[in-house]
């Protein structure tokens, strides 16, 4: 008999649910993943794009899963009291789970599931943060202290990558309860095939944007706030009359992005998932100028559409990702001089650096946090 793993976490997802697919269809475990903010079920209105998502790719098939009742008054995945599940630790204990894996501690249900579990069957974590951000002071002695608490909750938590584990160890966590989980996307969508024919198509978008086929393109692809700092690349794309600049997303400072942008500089609206694999194809060099980014997913996504890759030194991902002057340069955070060499270094190697991006992105996959995920629960 196969063992069971209750799987918690707030909403599906395109980062995790095709990983939750996989894991129901290998058949080495048995899965349930119990979805708590029942109110994201079928859409979800994302403030920092400032619009309603919906993601246009199958996020709840092949695997079994239920959506948990939230009573929070102000549902929602972005406050602790706005995940609130009654019957959560009932339906788990009725589903007769052998372990449970939850991602993110700071939900009410969530941190009562760990502390519930805890000392009755095997409590997993996935999260992705990091010490990137601390600032010395009476809060962080706090926090740290808070955060000890938490995790003595858990048995094992599933690290993303270098940063996350320096995270887990200052926090009380033990070197054996750290299991290395590569932090992945689904890397065969993004690949390109004579199927897919995505370079094909980002050629045929690059001419309806205007940019030829000589033409270098520099792109920075997601939400337009403070936190990622696009702003960055608008004031170094004035130094580049010579290159094309690509921004794609929506967010608050949308406006004053288009206000202080130069004729080099074009914008795309917000994409959805199915074309963002010819997408990142449409630029030469993927730049990810964040000034705090626990992981950066997008890296990944750039990197298996063989992309050179720009990334500040405050994205979480770099110092595994990211290798200088081999796919790509990491660069100071918010500091426009060094950005600016960089795209510099970075302009006649982007086809080297592309190649090398997919090449090391392939261990860094869904089969690798599979095999983690089954190894330990079997």
């Amino acid at each position: 008999m196969m063992n069971k793993l209750a799987i918690i976490i707030t909403h599906p997802i395109q980062y995790y649910s095709p990983l939750f697919k996989l894991l129901a269809e290998r058949k080495k475990i048995q899965i349930k993943v119990f979805y708590t903010w029942e109110q994201a079920e079928d859409k979800i209105y994302d403030h920092k794009f400032g619009k309603e998502i919906k993601w246009d790719i199958p996020l709840l098939e092949v695997y079994d899963y239920t959506f948990v009742k939230n009573i929070s008054k102000n549902p929602n995945s972005g406050s602790f009291k706005g995940v609130v599940n009654p019957t959560l630790n009932s339906e788990i204990e009725n589903w007769q789970a052998d372990a449970i894996l939850v991602f993110g501690w700071n939900h009410h249900s969530h941190f009562k599931a760990m502390r519930y579990f805890k000392g009755k069957i095997p409590v997993f974590f996935r999260g992705d943060s990091t010490l990137l951000d601390e600032k010395a002071g009476l809060k962080t002695i706090l926090r740290r202290l808070w955060l000890k608490f938490v995790y003595r909750f858990i048995d094992y938590a599933f690290y993303v990558g270098t940063n996350n584990k320096n995270y887990y160890l200052k926090h009380g966590l033990k070197q054996k309860q750290l299991i290395f989980a590569p932090h992945a996307i689904d890397n065969e969508r993004f690949y390109d095939s004579a199927d897919k024919k995505y370079t094909e198509k980002a050629q045929i978008w690059r001419k309806k944007l205007g940019f030829s086929s000589s033409d270098t393109v520099l792109a920075f692809i997601g939400k337009f706030e403070n936190k990622k700092n696009p702003l960055l690349i608008i004031k170094a794309a004035r130094f580049f009359p010579q290159y094309r600049f690509l921004f794609v997303g929506n967010g608050h400072l949308e406006q004053e992005m288009k206000k202080q942008a130069g004729e080099n500089v074009k914008f795309l609206p917000f994409q959805n998932q199915s074309i963002m694999p010819v997408v990142y194809r449409i630029s030469d060099i993927f730049v990810l100028p964040s000034v705090s980014e626990t992981w950066g997913l997008a890296v990944n996504e750039a990197m298996a559409c063989s992309r050179a890759v720009l990334v500040s030194d405050k994205v979480g991902c770099a110092i595994d990702l990211v290798k200088d002057n081999k796919n790509g340069y990491i660069f100071e955070s918010n500091n426009l001089d060094d950005l600016k060499e960089k795209i510099k270094l970075s302009v006649n190697k982007y086809d080297k650096f592309g190649i090398e991006s997919e090449e090391l992105i392939k261990d860094w996959s869904f089969m690798e946090i599979i095999k983690r995920i089954e190894s330990t629960v079997q």
